[in-house]
């Protein structure tokens, strides 16, 4: 298996961290690109074993760092630079993505290995709004899965007294259950949002959707309800909707993830895209 790291400069200052793997056959094999979510990272917990598993399986799998999530070229794991994920939003997200797709469809050595006319993007969580609204935007996306997706960014907001209070000071920090780290999230955010609002509205992207559309959520799933799920299928009868019983939003892994095989739960997950995919 070709497994390769390399990072690219996007449209922002920070470098966008990006890995692909494939098995080398000279076919060129459907491309798929994975988004993380919120206080996520490309190398979290079992995605890298579930890059392999794709790759296995005939696919090309390529995934990245969202250049402002938190990771540095020197430490890609976790989140050093708290400065950079105050500062990150939806739409350097969207750029990031762009720029890793024009990465892809220009690289040479993929050219003879990945079919750059069959992408597939796959998203997580908040990921999983950014590869909606992307793939709604964008010619040259074939497919897209939806994974513990949300249906709506704005609700996503402090509301209130702590949204006057986030305005006030410029900044209110969220706790990182697991690292303990106090993250901050910067007005500009909000700000961005509120400039970019039709764009970055998800009912609005699904609903324009036009290529094959795979909704996947677990029904145990605390995170992101699975009433999203049912929203974003709603709002695009010819999408599939598939809900994994007892699953979480993480479909069963944990960070750091040291076994060698998949939760039954993210297994589950990558035969259900195998499948939309045939």
């Amino acid at each position: 298996m070709i497994k390769k790291s390399i990072d690219i400069q996007g449209k922002h200052e920070k470098p966008i961290l990006i890995d692909y793997r494939y098995l080398a056959n000279g076919l060129q094999k459907p491309l798929i690109i994975f988004c993380h979510g919120y206080k996520g990272f490309k190398d979290w917990g079992a995605w890298n074993l579930m890059a392999n598993t794709f790759a296995e399986a005939g696919f090309c799998f390529i995934k990245f760092n969202f250049s402002y999530n938190g990771g540095t070229k020197e430490q890609p794991i976790d989140f050093p630079d708290l400065e950079a994920f105050g500062n990150n939003n939806y739409t350097k997200e969207l750029d990031d993505l762009d720029s890793v797709i024009n990465w892809v469809c220009l690289n040479k050595e993929l050219s003879t290995e990945a079919n750059i006319n069959n992408i597939t993007l796959l998203g997580h969580s908040r990921g999983g709004g950014i590869v909606i609204i992307k793939s709604a935007e964008d010619s040259r996306i074939k497919a897209v899965v939806s994974l513990a997706g949300v249906s709506n960014y704005k609700n996503r907001f402090p509301l209130g007294t702590a949204f006057n209070k986030w305005k006030e000071s410029g900044v209110y920090f969220v706790e990182n259950a697991r690292t303990k780290q106090q993250m901050p999230h910067y007005f500009q955010f909000y700000d961005d949002f509120i400039k970019n609002e039709a764009r970055l509205n998800i009912q609005s992207a699904v609903k324009h959707l036009n290529i094959p559309f795979l909704i996947i959520h677990g029904d145990a799933d605390t995170s992101v309800s699975i009433d999203e799920a049912k929203s974003l299928h709603q709002w695009n009868p010819k999408s599939s909707l598939e809900v994994i019983k007892g699953a979480n939003h993480v479909f069963g892994a944990s960070h750091p993830w040291n076994e060698n095989y998949l939760p039954k739960h993210l297994q589950k997950v990558i035969d259900l895209i195998k499948s939309f995919n045939e």
